[in-house]
């Protein structure tokens, strides 16, 4: 008769580890702010968290926000984010006063805050919101440093643009 030995389990025996696997969060857009990429030159990206209301999160997760008209002001060592429009649902909370153009804070590090601040003192630099997004349950705004773009940059940026279609048509075509 023979005895055989307790097997151990697959995934000890193939040389895995049990250790869950790093995921990065999940980012997921809310608004895209286009026209800050056709109005300025982006040279500094930066992800901001921002100081919101109940009624303010629940209309983002209805997607009831414009970011076209916003622009990031520097006021006694802190961000705010101003002409950001957060529209409230019709169904908020009867108890608060919604207020769609309220100013709202911008959480960055303060080394960050104060490098930032030198260089928007400088001529032609400023701070414009680039998008909002979730990430790990919370909503960020991806903050940009740019530079003014004069007119003639604005007419490259369209016929650049228009090119690019244009070759992907004829591509499409091609390709058929």
């Amino acid at each position: 008769m023979t005895t055989s030995k307790p097997t151990a389990p697959l995934s000890a025996a193939a040389g895995k580890s049990t250790k869950k696997a790093e995921t990065k969060p999940v980012v997921t857009r809310i608004a895209d702010n286009k026209k800050a990429v056709f109005n300025y030159h982006i040279e500094e990206r930066h992800e901001a968290g921002m100081v919101l209301q109940g009624w303010e999160v629940k209309a983002l997760r209805e997607g009831k926000v414009q970011l076209t008209d916003g622009y990031v002001i520097v006021r006694e060592g802190e961000l705010y984010l101003i002409g950001c429009q957060i529209n409230p649902l019709r169904t908020a909370s009867t108890h608060v006063t919604a207020e769609a153009a309220r100013i709202k804070k911008l959480l960055l590090h303060k080394d960050e805050i104060r490098r930032l601040m030198g260089k928007v003192e400088q001529k032609g630099y400023t701070l414009v919101p680039l998008n909002l997004h979730w990430k790990s349950g919370k909503v960020k705004c991806e903050v940009a440093l740019g530079k003014g773009k004069a007119e003639h940059d604005k007419r490259d940026t369209i016929k650049d643009r228009e090119g690019k279609r244009e070759v992907e048509r004829a591509m499409k075509v091609h390709n058929r």
